[in-house]
């Protein structure tokens, strides 16, 4: 199918679909729950005015897993690749966003409570975030994240901390075991006197895990302190802390993965591999009415991060992060037409003092200094032509820097500046049932982070370009009787697309400028209530990316995300409180690995099953039991240029496992 004949093809859906609409609902994501609470509704309603895909995943929806991850977090979510590698080191990745990148993540904003958790060069370690804590969790997919100045392909995840006056309940206890010796308690309070408020949470962890040289051990805590000063009046502190030790097990052959997938890594089990952080981080905002129509929220914030990474490198960094953000939302009439405008600014910087030294391989030592910063100034606006029709238009200006000191070698010193322009337009249709119809066209740049710029032996900074893309979109959501739907169709045509490829296990990968790209497919997730107590859930994505032209791969398909993936689950629920859900992950084809094309993972289906009861006395007790047929299946692995029977990039996916969970509420 040609991409005008998808597109075409989506409209005359769009259009038939806003026909027979009937309930006077917006929903913006098929992650819908039976119980939608006011403060995560009031968040789907916000999203509705973007003319692009976005999406909403309330606590709600995962509070009866073992959730530990944005594998958990995210699986319902379409055009999101989310595959855990092992603990919580997993790949994240939207409409092929850092989609090489064999270790943490970039190319999509991760941020909680709109402050980013990435470093100031972009570089993002999602191991930060708690989703245990998150009160919903907001997802902006490819060129929908202007609201946080974001320019990048993947867009945004937005993670929302409860307040004393929206968390689920009062107080909370939790504790949880499970399948390699699993452990988790935590614990939340959330409290209102007067105009004051208050959440507090700590949660503590441990695990052997499922493969060998992998056990991870952490606590996290949360404090949300707020005053209001009236209605749409507060001002919030909220600070955070973490300790995380995670070991780390390296990657196998596919024989070694399918055969004997608890194995690890020689190399890794002989030297000991960890990633080991301890994370502070502070921030102070304000959400502030200042009249009818126009609306403040801004803040400062803080974040150090000390990392120990032994691996065949020994990695030991001290992170610093400080930025401020402040944004206005307007909303009225122009011209005696209703129209909205957010338009605001964000500005980060920080810096890393990194050592290194060879335990593996004869590397020289490194002992550098990493300075960044970045400023978006951004803006977008709607207004409607008629009362169902809305014309919307904005764009980002951002600029960044990158300065580099070598202490052992002057001679590597570096520095580099960027700017661009990103601008964004937009169509969106919405009928008086609800439904909605959209389509966009949005420019995104990603400037190279430190990881591509520095790349030793090679003196100073690499000469790679910022990756540049434009995007185009169309799409419907929406709700008809018992259907709630969310269909997207997207082409990317990206320039000098920043990629990777991993030399040898444990040593840092080499990044390149790829020619002309291409990334589009389709995103469809679709909500079924077919009988009382009956809800039928699917998400499907199809992705489509390649090379166009490049004079060493030609016309071959980029590596590592799958051609298809689909998601189902089949959940009853009884009106005594008791449900069960039995669910599926499929990838019915293989999927390359080499950039040359010559190697695949190989297909796999994975059963599970869920199931839980909400007593009436606040007591909650669930089952979490995965890969019920204990298939040896390989969901993850690093791209390389070519690879073999020999090439050691693989994660084994997780073997039959169960665990079991109870929360008391009161």
């Amino acid at each position: 199918m040609s991409y005008k004949s998808a597109l075409l093809g989506s409209v005359l859906f769009c259009v038939s679909a806003g026909a027979f609409a009937q309930e006077p609902e917006i929903i913006v994501t098929a992650q819908r729950n039976p119980e939608d609470p006011p403060v995560v509704a009031e968040a789907r309603e916000r999203l509705s005015r973007t003319p692009g895909a976005v999406s909403v995943v309330a606590n709600e929806a995962y509070e009866a897993r073992a959730a530990t991850g944005l594998t958990d977090l995210l699986r319902d979510v379409p055009g999101v690749l989310a595959q855990r590698r092992y603990g919580e080191e997993s790949r994240f990745s939207i409409r092929g966003s850092g989609l090489d990148q064999a270790y943490h993540q970039r190319g999509v904003l991760i941020a909680q409570d709109g402050v980013p958790f990435a470093d100031a060069d972009g570089f993002a370690d999602f191991q930060k975030l708690d989703p245990l804590t998150a009160r919903y969790a907001e997802i902006y997919r490819g060129g929908n994240a202007l609201r946080f100045g974001g320019a990048q392909l993947g867009g945004a995840l937005n993670l929302i901390t409860p307040t004393g006056r929206t968390a689920q309940s009062e107080n909370l206890l939790r504790l949880e075991t499970g399948s390699f010796d699993f452990h988790r308690a935590a614990a939340q309070a959330a409290r209102t006197w007067g105009d004051w408020d208050a959440f507090a949470a700590l949660t503590a962890l441990e695990s052997d895990g499922f493969r060998d040289q992998s056990a991870q051990h952490q606590w996290r805590g949360t404090l949300n302190l707020g005053r209001s000063f009236g209605d749409e009046r507060d001002v919030r502190l909220i600070i955070y802390g973490a300790d995380i030790d995670q070991d780390a097990p390296g990657a196998l052959t596919l024989s070694q993965a399918l055969s004997d997938p608890e194995a690890a890594n020689a190399g890794a089990a002989a030297f000991n591999w960890q990633r080991d952080q301890r994370i502070f981080r502070t921030s102070l905002q304000t959400h502030w009415r200042l009249d009818e129509n126009l609306l403040f929220e801004g803040g400062i914030y803080a974040t150090t991060t000390d990392l120990f990474h032994p691996i065949s490198l020994l990695i030991d960094q001290q992170v610093e992060t400080q930025g401020a953000f402040g944004r206005f939302d307007w909303n009225g009439d122009l011209a005696g037409r209703r129209a909205d405008l957010y338009f605001g600014a964000s500005y980060r910087q920080g810096h890393v003092d990194q050592l290194t030294a060879s335990r593996a391989f004869p590397l020289p030592p490194g002992d550098v200094r990493q300075e960044a910063s970045g400023l978006d100034i951004f803006a977008e606006g709607r207004i409607f032509l008629t009362d169902q029709f809305a014309l919307v238009g904005g764009g980002s200006y951002g600029m960044a820097t990158r300065d580099f000191t070598n202490r052992l070698n002057a001679a590597n010193n570096a520095s580099k500046d960027f700017e661009w322009f990103a601008p964004r337009i937009g169509l969106l249709w919405e009928s008086q049932s609800g439904t909605q119809i959209y389509a966009n066209i949005t420019r995104s740049v990603e400037p190279p982070h430190y990881g591509a710029l520095v790349q030793s032996p090679v003196p100073g900074f690499v000469p790679v370009e910022p990756q540049e893309a434009w995007t185009g979109e169309i799409g419907t959501r929406g709700r008809e009787g018992a259907f709630v739907w969310d269909v997207t169709f997207y082409r990317a045509e990206l320039e000098n697309e920043l990629l990777s490829f991993s030399p040898a296990p444990g040593i840092p990968a080499n990044f390149f400028n790829a020619g002309d790209t291409v990334h589009q497919g389709v995103e469809l997730a679709l909500d079924w209530d077919f009988a009382p107590g009956w809800l039928l859930r699917q998400s499907y994505t199809y992705s489509d990316f390649f090379f166009d032209g490049d004079p060493i791969y030609g016309d071959n398909q980029i590596p590592v995300m799958p051609e298809h993936q689909y998601r189902t689950m089949l959940r009853y629920t009884h009106p005594s409180g008791w449900f069960i859900a039995p669910s599926v992950e499929w990838r019915p084809t293989d999927t390359w690995v080499d950039y040359n094309n010559t190697f695949q993972a190989p297909d796999y289906a994975i059963w599970s099953l869920n199931a839980g009861w909400d007593l009436d006395n606040g007591v909650s007790i669930f089952v979490d039991a995965r890969n019920l047929g204990d298939e040896a299946y390989v969901p993850e692995f690093g791209a390389v240029v070519s690879a073999n029977t020999a090439t050691s990039t693989f994660y084994p996916g997780e073997g039959r496992s169960v665990y079991g969970g109870l929360a008391y509420r009161f």
